[in-house]
């Protein structure tokens, strides 16, 4: 068996167990399971030849459940985001819109986002801004793991005014930056 280590209460402690009983430990602690992941580390001291063989079944149901808590958390964001339709690019017809589609498309990778730069969409009625601005939006949420909420203009001018309008202004500012 090869030697391993993990932290534990700010600790470390050695695990003699293979590499599978340390990223059962990492998992559960990712999974914020911190009595679960004590009892994993005990368990290993002791040598319990019982986990032992439930190390690969253990593993499986945990990897489960992250990819579950994963899909739950951007079903939530992609609702939380209230787009008016679940929309991406390859719903979108470059060809019929004047859109310049290396621009969208450079967009859509979402570099923008890690240098906290804004994305500003103007033209008429059909020029599929809203279509493009859901589609960043989405691919944020699925592939970047962000919070997104999506404002159409006069929605969130009316909000503002609102908030103008009953003295609470800034509130929606703060609650957007939360």
């Amino acid at each position: 068996m090869s030697s391993a280590t993990t932290r534990s209460a700010g600790r470390r402690c050695p695990l003699r167990h293979d590499s599978a009983s340390a990223a059962i430990i990492v998992i559960l602690r990712g999974l914020k399971m911190y009595g679960m992941s004590q009892a994993v580390v005990d368990l290993v001291k002791q040598g319990v030849p019982a986990f032992e063989g439930a190390v690969p079944l253990l593993s499986q149901l945990l990897k489960a459940e992250m990819a579950e808590r994963e899909v739950r958390s951007v079903a939530y964001q992609i609702k939380a985001a209230r787009f008016p339709a679940y929309k991406d690019l390859t719903g979108f017809d470059f060809a019929a819109s004047e859109v310049n589609e290396a621009m969208v498309r450079t967009l859509h990778r979402g570099d923008f986002i890690d240098g906290a730069h804004n994305v500003v969409l103007i033209g008429g009625p059909g020029t599929g801004k809203t279509h493009i601005a859901t589609a960043l939006g989405v691919q944020a949420v699925e592939h970047h793991r962000k919070k997104v909420r999506f404002f159409a203009t006069i929605d969130l001018v009316n909000a503002l005014e609102q908030e103008k309008a009953q003295n609470k202004a800034g509130q929606l500012l703060e609650r957007l930056l939360r």
